[in-house]
């Protein structure tokens, strides 16, 4: 089952993602069959433990689709990354009657789930929760939530203004009391992930919807996770290019940006712990998605200046990767790293 998952990844990313993803950028949508694909193939539920109804996947093997999946199409892996961040924690929450009704129809791909974490990682947190009666009621600023119009349900999470806890939950991803405002945010590349900015004023979360509430630190540990998924983005983008580097006789070049991966990969396993390890193995991965989609527009030369060429789309792809779901140590790595100074 858990060979047949990953082969059938390569699959879809070589026969459906990477065809269409020029189209994707292009129209800015993804069409509906690539996410109806990967739920038939059993790639939603890829997170989820065996005990829950999942594949029970090692890591190893969820990093291999992740990557796949980004070297296929950044706008459709981005999105759908974001599901197994949900489906994850809900998988382990302590709210029983939640998981059950979530977790089956979530591994199957009936219920598509995304996720607002950026509110709460700052302090002050600009997604703030305040404990009533029966729930909690939430305000505050969530900046980028993707999948908005795709998704079904967002986990959302807040800082308690009370004791500085995390609480998340999930509600509908919709308009509804609480949610002031929902603004489209157009963006150079990926804007197919049909990404907004939420407003919140009074949202309430009933405690039959809540997934988790932890200690600031254990959330903040439990982001490394997270973090280690979304490392898989550049890597992913640069396995794409040096495919096509190869393609191009650029052997030597491939093979050198194909050791690297495969170096950062290891850091970032080992980082899991560390998380600034972990971020800074992020940022060598971010670094060479760059370096290895300008090595492909040099190798593509003129034809890559088009907009029907995957190299370009591979290019601003790559710099995506070095803001999406960043942090602050994250950004301060790219900068000393691209510009050759340190702190």
């Amino acid at each position: 089952m858990t060979t047949n998952l990953v082969e059938r990844a390569h699959e879809i990313a070589d026969t459906v993602l990477f065809p269409a993803a020029l189209a994707v950028d292009r129209t800015g949508h993804v069409p509906d069959t690539h996410w109806e694909t990967l739920a038939a193939a059993g790639l939603y539920g890829i997170a989820a433990p065996a005990d829950a109804g999942g594949p029970g996947l090692e890591l190893p093997q969820i990093v291999e689709i992740l990557e796949t999946m980004a070297g296929g199409c950044l706008t459709t892996a981005f999105t759908w990354v974001q599901h197994h961040g949900m489906l994850a924690s809900v998988a382990a929450t302590a709210n029983q009657a939640l998981r059950e009704e979530i977790v089956p129809d979530a591994i199957a791909g009936q219920i598509r789930g995304g996720v607002a974490y950026a509110g709460a990682v700052p302090v002050p947190p600009r997604m703030r929760a305040r404990r009533e009666t029966g729930g909690w009621r939430l305000s505050g600023h969530a900046p980028f939530v993707s999948g908005w119009g795709i998704i079904d349900v967002i986990q959302i999470s807040a800082g308690d203004v009370e004791t500085g806890d995390i609480v998340a939950g999930l509600v509908n991803a919709e308009v509804q009391p609480g949610i002031t405002a929902v603004t489209a945010q157009e963006l150079f590349v990926a804007d197919a992930s049909q990404t907004v900015a939420l407003e919140v004023d009074g949202l309430f979360i009933p405690d039959d919807r809540v997934v988790s509430r932890v200690p600031r630190p254990e959330f903040m540990a439990n982001q490394n996770f997270g973090s280690r998924l979304n490392a898989t983005l550049p890597i992913g983008l640069a396995g794409r290019c040096v495919r096509l580097l190869d393609e191009a006789g650029e052997t030597a070049a491939a093979t050198a940006l194909r050791k690297e991966a495969d170096a950062i990969r290891e850091r970032l396993d080992a980082g899991l712990g560390d998380a600034t390890t972990l971020l800074r193995a992020r940022a060598d991965g971010c670094e060479l998605a760059t370096r290895a989609a300008g090595a492909l527009v040099a190798a593509r030369g003129g034809p890559s200046l088009l907009r029907s060429d995957p190299a370009q789309l591979l290019a601003r792809s790559a710099l995506f990767t070095a803001v999406a779901a960043s942090r602050p140590e994250l950004k301060r790595s790219l900068i000393n790293q691209m510009s050759h100074t340190e702190d």
